[in-house]
């Protein structure tokens, strides 16, 4: 499999649900930044041509010297955090993210100049990313097209209002969605061309609700649990248990 693949990583969300005075992404995890396990597996890959992550504008500087400053130049306080190979920061940009996630991918998107034909979106937030599922999204990108990683639902799926249930909907149906989500690049330009012209009415979560909104087809591949967001105080201590334990 050859270089058609870029990736973008959006990391310019506070994480005001994880509490604290830095982004999550930040937060050592593992005595390691939240978003350096994902950006390093990334960058190891053959597969992929470039990755740009989109960050706070007021945090730029610091993902910056953290990344690309030499060693003697760290700070030794960030523990298990190599610096990056000149292999892998020739792959790396960084750019200043969006008020919405979306505008954040937009704007990775439109900082691409590698040759790669495919971007895949993925939230730094999901730190356990597999090798194995990127290379399931890269195929399914080139033999079918537009693709989300999700997993099925386990759980009896309800419907309510007003905290009283109205129905059961099948949960085979139900897929709980997950990243990374991709697609070709020149179609994810063309659409954002298309909210630029003609705004839309609502806030787009994902990669996902653009593509459907404008009727192209998304295929699912499917994801795990060690693939989980962290989100909350709990979910971290969740995923440093999970350290513990590899």
């Amino acid at each position: 499999m050859d270089k058609k693949f870029a990736v973008v990583l959006p990391a310019g969300g506070l994480g005001k649900r994880m509490g604290g005075n830095i982004p999550k992404q930040l937060m050592l995890l593992g005595g390691k930044p939240v978003y350096r396990y994902c950006l390093e597996t990334f960058l190891s890959m053959d597969e992929i041509a470039e990755v740009v992550m989109a960050v706070p504008a007021d945090w730029k500087s610091h993902f910056e010297n953290e990344l690309f400053a030499k060693e003697s130049e760290r700070c030794d306080a960030v523990k298990n955090c190599a610096t990056l190979t000149p292999e892998m920061r020739a792959k790396l940009k960084i750019v200043v993210g969006g008020a919405e996630r979306w505008q954040s991918v937009e704007n990775g998107v439109n900082a691409l100049t590698s040759s790669a034909e495919y971007v895949l979106v993925h939230d730094v937030a999901r730190p356990f990313i597999s090798k194995e599922i990127i290379l399931d999204v890269c195929n399914t990108l080139v033999t079918k097209g537009a693709c989300l990683v999700a997993k099925p639902a386990v759980d009896t799926i309800k419907i309510a209002a007003d905290g009283r249930v109205e129905k059961t909907i099948d949960r085979n149906t139900v897929w709980m969605a997950q990243t990374p989500q991709a697609a070709r690049i020149d179609l994810l330009k063309k659409l954002y061309a298309r909210i630029a012209a003609e705004p839309l009415d609502f806030v787009p979560t994902d990669e996902a609700s653009i593509l459907e909104f404008f009727g192209e087809p998304v295929y699912i591949v499917k994801g795990a649990a060690a693939n989980d967001k962290l989100t909350t105080p709990e979910d971290f201590e969740i995923f440093a248990a999970k350290i513990k334990t590899a």
